[in-house]
């Protein structure tokens, strides 16, 4: 399959602004803040946050106020959301806060949406959303675009702010669905191949095949999600990708209220079994080593992407580390002049 997409492709960061171990969340937020400075140093091309509820790891949750406190520490990143989950939200409500950022932040603010709850049954309910709810996401998106455009698709009801600033909107996915979406409507399309690999290929070559251009879009722009750790070692950059694959791997197992505590020995012997290889596949697309190795890994997956950008997940667990991985990530793809 033949494309338009760069020999070198874009840059960005996926931060969930996770709150590292006997950390707290006013840490995570200044965390979130380093690793944006850090961005905006190296040459990345914008941050985005992701919206998760009840997980007690993420502090990422309301992820307009995060985007706007960043955004008031930084000068010239893009930040986003990547993405919202819009069944969560009314249209008009996501229009509002997304146009107060871009109101505030000229031309730095995206919005990624999604269809899935980022959360349980049970968090869903709590959230008092409607178990149906993701079945009007296609009409959903297009009565936020109508408000963001200041053509609203609802007679008599304008957003304020909101109503013509634009702000671009991106589909995010991670099956058939969200790709066949995003090429109707001519938007730019985000796979979750950080976490959910298993259609990365089939997706991309629909979306790529039957997109439509819009006034937002000319020609499809394709951004694929991957894991990263950069280190000057290969040695210690397995050793952090290994402890933040535990760190993941202990929150999906011990959700449930009352489940024990596993050390470390029980998580790498449960990665051993057929639920746990299961769980670590959702890792499959991981570039961990020194900077040549992840640069020659990256350049690979962005052509099995078919990739215009790729929006890298640096899973270290301390920070410093994270900001280091950001900036030999930059020098190996994008070249020394950025750092």
């Amino acid at each position: 399959m033949t494309g338009t997409f760069p020999a070198t492709p874009r840059l960005s960061i996926l931060d969930l602004a996770p709150i590292a171990p006997g950390g707290t969340v006013a840490q995570a937020f200044e965390n979130s803040v380093a690793l944006a400075r850090a961005a905006e140093e190296h040459g990345y091309e914008r941050v985005w946050y992701a919206e998760h509820h009840n997980m007690e790891r993420i502090a990422s949750s309301a992820t307009s106020l995060l985007i706007g406190y960043v955004a008031g520490k930084t000068s010239t990143i893009r930040l986003g959301a990547g993405g919202v989950m819009l069944p969560n939200h009314a249209p008009l409500t996501i229009a509002e806060q997304f146009g107060t950022l871009a109101s505030l932040h000229p031309g730095r603010i995206d919005l990624g949406l999604g269809r899935a709850p980022g959360s349980d049954q049970v968090t869903m309910r709590a959230m008092r959303r409607d178990p149906m709810s993701a079945e009007s996401f296609p009409q959903d998106v297009l009565e936020l675009q109508g408000y963001l455009a200041d053509e609203s698709r609802v007679p008599g009801v304008r957003a304020t702010p909101g109503a013509g600033t634009n702000v671009p909107l991106y589909i995010l996915g991670s099956s058939m669905f969200g790709a066949r979406l995003a090429a109707a409507y001519g938007l730019p399309y985000a796979f979750a191949s950080h976490f959910s690999p298993g259609l990365l290929e089939q997706a991309v070559a629909a979306y790529r095949a039957e997109f439509t251009p819009s006034a937002q879009l000319s020609e499809p722009y394709v951004i694929a999600g991957v894991n990263v750790v950069a280190a000057a070692t290969s040695e210690s950059a397995r050793q952090q990708f290994e402890t933040a694959r535990r760190i993941l791997v202990r929150g999906l197992v011990t959700r449930a209220p009352g489940a024990p505590d596993y050390s470390d020995e029980e998580i790498d012997e449960f990665l051993t079994t057929p639920n746990g290889r299961q769980l670590a596949s959702m890792l499959t697309y991981s570039a961990v080593g020194t900077p040549d190795e992840v640069g020659a890994y990256l350049a690979a997956f962005a052509e099995k992407a078919q990739a215009d950008e790729l929006i890298l997940a640096h899973q270290s667990t301390l920070i410093a580390d994270r900001v280091e991985s950001v900036r030999l990530t930059a020098a190996a793809v994008l070249g020394a002049a950025t750092v």
